[in-house]
Protein backbone atom coordinates (compact mmCIF):
# COMPACT_ATOMS: atom_id res chain seq x y z
CA UNK A 1 0.00 0.00 0.00
CA UNK A 2 3.18 2.47 0.42
CA UNK A 3 3.95 4.85 -2.40
CA UNK A 4 0.37 5.51 -3.77
CA UNK A 5 0.01 8.65 -4.99
CA UNK A 6 -2.89 11.09 -4.04
CA UNK A 7 -4.91 10.57 -6.83
CA UNK A 8 -4.34 6.62 -6.81
CA UNK A 9 -6.09 6.61 -3.82
CA UNK A 10 -8.86 8.70 -4.76
CA UNK A 11 -9.53 6.26 -7.02
CA UNK A 12 -9.41 3.74 -4.91
CA UNK A 13 -11.60 4.71 -2.26
CA UNK A 14 -13.80 7.02 -4.24
CA UNK A 15 -15.75 4.05 -6.76
CA UNK A 16 -18.97 3.15 -4.62
CA UNK A 17 -18.75 0.05 -7.41
CA UNK A 18 -15.55 -1.36 -6.68
CA UNK A 19 -14.69 0.32 -3.02
CA UNK A 20 -15.19 -3.31 -1.13
CA UNK A 21 -13.56 -5.39 -4.05
CA UNK A 22 -10.35 -2.46 -3.97
CA UNK A 23 -10.38 -2.15 -0.05
CA UNK A 24 -10.52 -6.31 0.52
CA UNK A 25 -7.39 -6.72 -2.07
CA UNK A 26 -5.34 -4.34 -0.05
CA UNK A 27 -6.37 -5.35 3.26
CA UNK A 28 -6.88 -8.52 3.40
CA UNK A 29 -4.44 -11.72 1.97
CA UNK A 30 -6.43 -15.37 2.37
CA UNK A 31 -4.07 -18.00 2.26
CA UNK A 32 -5.26 -21.36 0.15
CA UNK A 33 -7.70 -23.07 2.38
CA UNK A 34 -5.32 -25.37 5.06
CA UNK A 35 -8.39 -27.21 6.61
CA UNK A 36 -11.74 -28.85 5.77
CA UNK A 37 -14.16 -29.62 7.75
CA UNK A 38 -16.84 -32.14 8.41
CA UNK A 39 -19.81 -32.32 10.15
CA UNK A 40 -20.05 -35.10 12.65
CA UNK A 41 -23.32 -35.74 15.23
CA UNK A 42 -24.19 -32.85 17.52
CA UNK A 43 -23.85 -32.97 20.93
CA UNK A 44 -26.01 -32.17 23.64
CA UNK A 45 -25.61 -27.92 24.77
CA UNK A 46 -24.72 -29.62 28.76
CA UNK A 47 -21.93 -31.22 26.92
CA UNK A 48 -20.11 -28.64 24.94
CA UNK A 49 -20.30 -26.04 27.91
CA UNK A 50 -19.15 -28.28 30.61
CA UNK A 51 -18.98 -25.96 33.60
CA UNK A 52 -20.97 -23.50 31.79
CA UNK A 53 -24.42 -22.39 32.44
CA UNK A 54 -26.42 -22.93 29.17
CA UNK A 55 -30.18 -23.21 28.15
CA UNK A 56 -29.79 -26.92 26.92
CA UNK A 57 -33.13 -25.94 24.27
CA UNK A 58 -31.03 -24.32 21.94
CA UNK A 59 -30.76 -25.59 19.20
CA UNK A 60 -26.86 -25.60 18.01
CA UNK A 61 -24.96 -25.90 14.86
CA UNK A 62 -23.40 -29.60 14.68
CA UNK A 63 -20.11 -29.54 15.44
CA UNK A 64 -17.27 -30.71 12.44
CA UNK A 65 -13.99 -33.04 12.80
CA UNK A 66 -11.16 -30.97 12.15
CA UNK A 67 -8.55 -32.22 8.90
CA UNK A 68 -5.39 -30.18 8.15
CA UNK A 69 -3.79 -29.98 5.73
CA UNK A 70 0.38 -29.96 4.96
CA UNK A 71 0.01 -25.98 4.86
CA UNK A 72 -1.37 -25.76 8.57
CA UNK A 73 1.92 -27.09 10.12
CA UNK A 74 0.61 -28.91 13.21
CA UNK A 75 3.22 -30.15 15.41
CA UNK A 76 1.07 -31.69 18.33
CA UNK A 77 -0.57 -34.99 18.44
CA UNK A 78 -3.74 -36.28 17.07
CA UNK A 79 -5.48 -36.22 20.48
CA UNK A 80 -4.90 -32.67 21.18
CA UNK A 81 -6.22 -31.75 17.59
CA UNK A 82 -9.75 -33.67 18.45
CA UNK A 83 -9.69 -31.43 21.75
CA UNK A 84 -10.16 -28.26 19.44
CA UNK A 85 -13.96 -27.62 18.33
CA UNK A 86 -15.16 -26.43 14.99
CA UNK A 87 -18.65 -25.47 14.20
CA UNK A 88 -20.45 -22.95 11.51
CA UNK A 89 -21.87 -20.22 12.54
CA UNK A 90 -24.16 -17.62 10.43
CA UNK A 91 -23.99 -14.06 9.81
CA UNK A 92 -26.22 -11.48 10.06
CA UNK A 93 -24.87 -10.63 6.03
CA UNK A 94 -25.88 -14.44 5.21
CA UNK A 95 -22.18 -16.24 5.44
CA UNK A 96 -21.48 -19.12 7.18
CA UNK A 97 -18.76 -18.44 9.44
CA UNK A 98 -15.79 -21.68 10.32
CA UNK A 99 -15.19 -21.42 14.56
CA UNK A 100 -12.96 -22.91 15.88
CA UNK A 101 -12.96 -23.46 20.37
CA UNK A 102 -9.01 -24.44 21.49
CA UNK A 103 -10.35 -25.22 25.08
CA UNK A 104 -6.20 -24.86 26.56
CA UNK A 105 -7.78 -24.85 29.99
CA UNK A 106 -10.82 -26.27 30.95
CA UNK A 107 -12.13 -24.10 33.33
CA UNK A 108 -10.39 -20.92 32.97
CA UNK A 109 -12.10 -17.55 33.64
CA UNK A 110 -11.32 -15.96 30.38
CA UNK A 111 -12.05 -17.04 27.03
CA UNK A 112 -9.85 -14.32 24.20
CA UNK A 113 -11.80 -14.25 21.08
CA UNK A 114 -9.26 -13.73 18.75
CA UNK A 115 -9.33 -11.47 15.25
CA UNK A 116 -6.11 -13.39 13.31
CA UNK A 117 -4.20 -11.37 10.58
CA UNK A 118 -4.97 -11.20 7.53
CA UNK A 119 -2.66 -13.78 5.84
CA UNK A 120 -3.35 -16.59 8.20
CA UNK A 121 -6.70 -19.01 8.32
CA UNK A 122 -7.30 -21.58 10.89
CA UNK A 123 -5.48 -24.43 9.81
CA UNK A 124 -2.62 -22.09 9.55
CA UNK A 125 -2.49 -20.36 13.41
CA UNK A 126 -4.57 -22.71 15.30
CA UNK A 127 -1.22 -24.32 16.80
CA UNK A 128 0.01 -20.92 18.11
CA UNK A 129 -3.45 -20.88 19.55
CA UNK A 130 -2.78 -23.80 21.71
CA UNK A 131 0.75 -23.03 22.85
CA UNK A 132 -0.82 -19.69 23.62
CA UNK A 133 -3.49 -20.61 25.43
CA UNK A 134 -2.16 -22.88 27.91
CA UNK A 135 0.93 -20.34 28.74
CA UNK A 136 -1.65 -17.73 29.59
CA UNK A 137 -4.27 -20.06 30.86
CA UNK A 138 -6.99 -19.15 28.74
CA UNK A 139 -9.32 -20.53 26.30
CA UNK A 140 -9.31 -19.16 23.10
CA UNK A 141 -12.36 -19.05 20.28
CA UNK A 142 -11.38 -17.58 16.75
CA UNK A 143 -13.02 -17.75 13.86
CA UNK A 144 -12.15 -17.26 9.89
CA UNK A 145 -13.18 -14.23 7.92
CA UNK A 146 -15.45 -14.69 5.19
CA UNK A 147 -13.78 -15.82 2.32
CA UNK A 148 -11.12 -17.16 4.52
CA UNK A 149 -11.03 -21.21 5.10
CA UNK A 150 -13.94 -22.74 5.08
CA UNK A 151 -15.77 -19.67 5.43
CA UNK A 152 -18.02 -18.43 2.43
CA UNK A 153 -18.62 -14.82 1.21
CA UNK A 154 -16.03 -12.43 0.28
CA UNK A 155 -13.56 -9.89 1.96
CA UNK A 156 -14.78 -6.59 2.94
CA UNK A 157 -15.07 -3.97 5.65
CA UNK A 158 -18.87 -4.61 6.57
CA UNK A 159 -18.49 -8.45 5.98
CA UNK A 160 -15.55 -8.65 8.82
CA UNK A 161 -17.66 -6.54 11.50
CA UNK A 162 -20.63 -8.84 11.34
CA UNK A 163 -17.66 -11.72 11.32
CA UNK A 164 -16.71 -10.97 14.67
CA UNK A 165 -20.60 -9.87 16.23
CA UNK A 166 -21.26 -13.71 14.77
CA UNK A 167 -18.36 -15.07 16.65
CA UNK A 168 -19.15 -13.04 19.72
CA UNK A 169 -22.94 -14.32 19.84
CA UNK A 170 -21.71 -18.01 19.29
CA UNK A 171 -19.09 -17.95 21.64
CA UNK A 172 -21.53 -16.22 24.30
CA UNK A 173 -24.53 -18.77 23.12
CA UNK A 174 -22.58 -21.64 22.70
CA UNK A 175 -20.49 -21.82 25.27
CA UNK A 176 -21.93 -19.27 27.58
CA UNK A 177 -19.19 -17.26 28.62
CA UNK A 178 -20.37 -14.56 30.09
CA UNK A 179 -19.16 -11.11 28.23
CA UNK A 180 -17.10 -10.07 31.36
CA UNK A 181 -15.20 -13.03 31.21
CA UNK A 182 -14.89 -11.98 27.16
CA UNK A 183 -11.23 -11.04 26.22
CA UNK A 184 -11.54 -9.39 22.93
CA UNK A 185 -7.99 -9.97 20.96
CA UNK A 186 -7.27 -8.53 17.86
CA UNK A 187 -3.91 -8.72 15.32
CA UNK A 188 -2.87 -6.24 12.73
CA UNK A 189 -6.31 -6.42 10.12
CA UNK A 190 -8.20 -8.23 12.95
CA UNK A 191 -8.02 -4.94 15.60
CA UNK A 192 -10.18 -3.32 13.18
CA UNK A 193 -13.04 -6.00 14.05
CA UNK A 194 -12.21 -6.09 17.54
CA UNK A 195 -11.93 -2.04 17.92
CA UNK A 196 -15.85 -1.93 16.41
CA UNK A 197 -17.33 -4.33 18.51
CA UNK A 198 -15.67 -3.45 21.34
CA UNK A 199 -17.67 -0.16 20.73
CA UNK A 200 -20.78 -1.77 21.13
CA UNK A 201 -20.56 -4.68 23.56
CA UNK A 202 -18.90 -4.47 26.85
CA UNK A 203 -16.24 -7.12 27.55
CA UNK A 204 -13.69 -7.61 29.94
CA UNK A 205 -10.73 -6.43 27.83
CA UNK A 206 -9.47 -5.83 24.92
CA UNK A 207 -6.34 -6.58 23.06
CA UNK A 208 -4.42 -4.99 19.96
CA UNK A 209 -1.11 -6.69 18.27
CA UNK A 210 0.07 -4.33 15.94
CA UNK A 211 -3.14 -2.50 15.37
CA UNK A 212 -3.43 -0.17 12.42
CA UNK A 213 -5.14 3.59 12.89
CA UNK A 214 -6.95 3.47 9.64
CA UNK A 215 -6.88 2.16 6.25
CA UNK A 216 -5.52 5.40 4.36
CA UNK A 217 -3.38 6.17 7.34
CA UNK A 218 -1.67 2.98 5.86
CA UNK A 219 -0.33 4.93 3.24
CA UNK A 220 0.08 8.44 4.79
CA UNK A 221 -0.06 8.34 8.74
CA UNK A 222 0.62 11.91 8.98
CA UNK A 223 -2.90 12.43 7.82
CA UNK A 224 -4.94 14.81 10.29
CA UNK A 225 -8.49 13.77 9.71
CA UNK A 226 -10.70 10.74 8.49
CA UNK A 227 -12.11 11.15 4.87
CA UNK A 228 -15.63 9.64 4.06
CA UNK A 229 -13.99 6.74 1.70
CA UNK A 230 -11.20 5.78 4.74
CA UNK A 231 -12.17 2.26 6.08
CA UNK A 232 -10.81 0.50 9.41
CA UNK A 233 -10.87 3.72 11.14
CA UNK A 234 -9.99 2.87 14.83
CA UNK A 235 -8.30 6.00 15.37
CA UNK A 236 -12.22 7.78 15.20
CA UNK A 237 -13.64 4.74 17.01
CA UNK A 238 -10.63 3.72 19.54
CA UNK A 239 -12.17 6.16 22.24
CA UNK A 240 -15.46 4.97 22.48
CA UNK A 241 -14.15 1.67 24.04
CA UNK A 242 -14.76 1.66 28.06
CA UNK A 243 -12.98 -1.17 29.10
CA UNK A 244 -9.04 -1.64 29.63
CA UNK A 245 -7.09 -1.64 26.67
CA UNK A 246 -3.65 -3.30 26.20
CA UNK A 247 -0.79 -2.35 22.81
CA UNK A 248 1.60 -4.37 21.33
CA UNK A 249 3.56 -2.85 18.52
CA UNK A 250 7.01 -3.43 17.61
CA UNK A 251 9.29 -0.62 16.65
CA UNK A 252 10.62 -1.95 13.25
CA UNK A 253 7.26 -2.66 12.15
CA UNK A 254 7.70 -2.54 8.39
CA UNK A 255 3.71 -3.28 7.54
CA UNK A 256 2.09 -1.33 10.09
CA UNK A 257 4.05 1.43 11.17
CA UNK A 258 4.85 1.90 14.97
CA UNK A 259 3.40 5.31 14.90
CA UNK A 260 0.21 3.64 14.63
CA UNK A 261 0.00 1.66 17.75
CA UNK A 262 1.55 4.61 19.72
CA UNK A 263 -1.02 7.12 18.56
CA UNK A 264 -3.76 4.45 19.63
CA UNK A 265 -2.54 4.40 22.90
CA UNK A 266 -2.46 8.30 22.86
CA UNK A 267 -6.10 8.56 21.73
CA UNK A 268 -6.97 5.74 24.30
CA UNK A 269 -8.81 7.02 27.44
CA UNK A 270 -8.28 3.16 28.91
CA UNK A 271 -5.36 2.12 28.02
CA UNK A 272 -3.07 0.80 30.15
CA UNK A 273 0.89 0.42 30.07
CA UNK A 274 1.67 -0.71 26.35
CA UNK A 275 4.21 -3.14 25.49
CA UNK A 276 6.62 -1.33 22.42
CA UNK A 277 8.91 -4.10 21.20
CA UNK A 278 12.39 -2.79 20.40
CA UNK A 279 13.32 -4.35 17.23
CA UNK A 280 9.66 -6.35 16.90
CA UNK A 281 8.54 -6.79 13.46
CA UNK A 282 4.90 -7.11 12.37
CA UNK A 283 4.95 -11.13 12.14
CA UNK A 284 7.04 -11.76 15.17
CA UNK A 285 5.64 -10.21 18.01
CA UNK A 286 4.86 -13.27 20.08
CA UNK A 287 8.07 -14.66 19.40
CA UNK A 288 9.70 -12.30 22.03
CA UNK A 289 9.71 -12.99 25.39
CA UNK A 290 8.73 -9.58 26.95
CA UNK A 291 5.37 -10.15 24.87
CA UNK A 292 4.62 -13.31 26.67
CA UNK A 293 5.62 -12.29 30.54
CA UNK A 294 3.34 -8.26 29.63
CA UNK A 295 0.39 -10.85 28.65
CA UNK A 296 0.57 -13.22 31.17
CA UNK A 297 1.09 -9.71 33.88
CA UNK A 298 -2.23 -8.33 32.13
CA UNK A 299 -4.34 -11.30 32.53
CA UNK A 300 -3.54 -12.60 35.41
CA UNK A 301 -2.62 -9.83 37.58
CA UNK A 302 -3.81 -6.72 36.53
CA UNK A 303 -7.16 -7.69 34.96
CA UNK A 304 -8.77 -9.11 37.99
CA UNK A 305 -8.05 -5.92 40.10
CA UNK A 306 -8.90 -3.30 37.49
Amino acid sequence: MYGLSWRRLCSIFCCPPRLNRIIAKLAFHPPEPTYTLREIEAPAAQDLAQDKQVDPTVSLPPVCNLQLSEGANWPHSQQKLDAVEMFRCTTKRGNSLACMYVRCVPGSRYTLLYSHDCAVDLGKICSRYLALGSKIKCNIFSYDYSGYGVSSGKQSEKNAYADIEAAWHALRTRYGVPAENIILYGESIGTAPTVDLATRYQCAAVILHAPLMSGVRMVYPNVRRTYCWDAFTNIDKISKVTCPVLIFHGTEDKVVDFCHGLTLYERCPNAVKPLWVEGGRHTDLYKHKQYLVRLQKFISQELPNI
